[in-house]
């Protein structure tokens, strides 16, 4: 994807005239310092850009419109080096609409206990002026991430990392546009919604099409063009022998082809960022589209499946926050239980579309029938995925609000299953299937999700702040009894916040 290297976050540092000209220096030279660091540090995914210091109203305000401006800054770092008058910052952070992290640190780790004086004391005022900043963002009912501890240490350039992914994909979210092919799966409740809210919560677009629209794009692509990217399957994915000794089923393979090459056609040429599909209406072609699905989310597009667009938008942002880090992410859906006492588990997957980039191996590219949307057999990539730690999450339009809810689980080892031919993975869900279920259940949890093991609910957790949406977590630590409370104080809380 490499979308993360179009962004910058920008660094903020606070302070006053009341020091003199000196100190302003200082407190200049400390945040390039920090800045510097910032961008030495490994794990941080974007450039970290100085900003001047800033002392007075006016240059506070111009800052933070000159950000709301710029499509490259995903988000501000705000650091008081010294003691800020916040009612300097009041007009600037009404502002601003980016997000914004404050991070309450000092340049220096240790005090200079033999040494020190009150000259250092005026200088390095952290400590009661991230204390100012912070009852000015209070007072205006202002979501952002507060991060503690000195600039250096790895916990904290971990939390920054994190935040930072989380605001490119919200950045990325901002005029996002989803390609809807075709309508809801009929009759189906949670996968409905208010577009308008959506667009006016989080940024993006979704666009309806008739899937004839997508359909002129596959009869218009070429032969010569099928030809290559059939050779690309075959050096990519272990090619089931089956498929090249049965013309019909190669002849599947060729569509499933031309089909991909269609919808990437028509995705660059709207820009979007993701879509969905529905296999209840897929008048014009001939199979469902399940490996240019898979194939497209694994080169960073969001997928809903049956008009799923809260999915499909969610899985790219999903997809941008662990852009270039270790494990994979997909749409996903709870598809059936193991109940054995002590074993319970899940068995997530969907009728083909699942991202390879969860592959525990070299997927192999097969065409089997599917027994259900009468067409053709489709074709489509059949893995495991490795074990390990994970997180499911999901959006739901509640009405009032939008509710998003995440569960932690835990991959485990998958046995045999000669007679399923789909990508799938088993997880236990935390604390366990029965109360993390009953949770997810009386929560209003959605049967789809986005599944991820590159993530964690820390970046969800931030995401929603960003976003202004209610936040669920589901984990070891969950209790139903106070999960159920979490519920009816939240219900209380964004009534009465609309009123605000």
């Amino acid at each position: 994807m490499n979308d993360m290297n179009k962004y910058e976050v920008w660094f903020i540092t606070g302070s006053q005239h009341l020091y003199g000209e000196g100190p302003l220096k200082q407190v200049a030279d400390h945040a390039r310092a920090i800045t510097k660091g910032l961008n030495e540090a490994g794990d941080i995914p974007v450039q970290v850009v100085y900003k001047p210091v800033m002392t007075n109203a006016d240059a506070i305000k111009r800052l933070c419109m000159a950000a709301n401006e710029s499509d490259n800054c995903a988000g501000l770092i705000m650091w008081m080096h010294t003691f800020s008058p916040a009612r300097i910052w009041l007009s600037g952070l009404q502002t601003l609409k980016k997000p914004y992290v404050h991070l309450h640190t000092q340049y220096n780790r240790d005090i200079p206990w033999s040494e020190i004086d009150m000259d250092f004391m005026n200088l390095n005022q952290s400590a009661h002026g991230g204390r100012e900043f912070g009852f000015m963002a209070s007072r205006l009912r202002q979501n952002r991430k507060v991060i503690v501890g000195h600039w250096q240490d790895e916990e904290v350039i971990k939390k920054l990392s994190v935040w930072m992914r989380t605001a490119c994909a919200w950045q990325d979210m901002q005029g996002a546009r989803i390609a809807r092919f075709g309508d809801n799966m009929r009759n189906v409740a949670v996968t409905e919604g208010d577009k308008v809210a959506a667009q006016q919560q989080m940024g993006y677009d979704v666009a309806g099409f008739g899937v004839g629209e997508l359909v002129s794009y596959v009869n218009g692509v070429q032969d010569k063009d099928v030809d290559r990217l059939l050779e690309e399957y075959k050096e990519s994915y272990k090619l089931d022998s089956t498929v090249e000794e049965d013309k019909n089923r190669y002849s599947s393979l060729r569509e499933a082809a031309r089909i991909e090459i269609g919808m990437k056609a028509f995705l660059e040429a709207g820009d979007f960022k993701g879509f969905t599909t529905n296999f209840e209406d897929l008048h014009g072609l001939v199979q469902l589209p399940g490996l240019a699905v898979q194939r497209l989310m694994a080169e960073g597009y969001g997928f809903g499946a049956e008009g799923d667009w809260k999915t499909a938008a969610l899985l790219r942002a999903v997809k941008v926050m662990g852009d270039g880090l270790e494990g994979g992410s997909s749409f996903m859906e709870d598809y059936t239980y193991h109940l054995e006492p002590g074993k319970m588990k899940v068995l997530g997957a969907h009728m083909l579309e699942v991202c390879p980039t969860l592959s525990k191996d070299k997927p192999s590219l097969e065409v089997h029938p599917l027994s259900i949307g009468g067409k053709d057999d489709p074709a489509r990539l059949v893995f495991n995925v490795p074990t390990g730690p994970g997180i499911n999450v999901s959006v739901m339009d509640m009405g009032n609000r939008f509710r998003m809810v995440a569960n932690k689980v835990n991959v485990v080892e998958i046995p045999s299953l000669p007679n399923l031919p789909v990508a799938r993975v088993a997880w236990e869900p935390e604390p366990d299937l029965k109360k993390a279920a009953e949770a997810w259940i009386h929560a209003g949890g959605a049967h789809h999700t986005a599944f991820s093991m590159t993530i964690n609910e820390e970046y969800l957790e931030n995401f929603a702040e960003m976003a202004g949406i209610e936040f669920l977590l589901i984990d070891d630590h969950t209790s139903i009894s106070e999960f159920k409370k979490e519920l009816r104080w939240n219900e209380m809380y964004f009534h009465m916040a609309r009123g605000i």
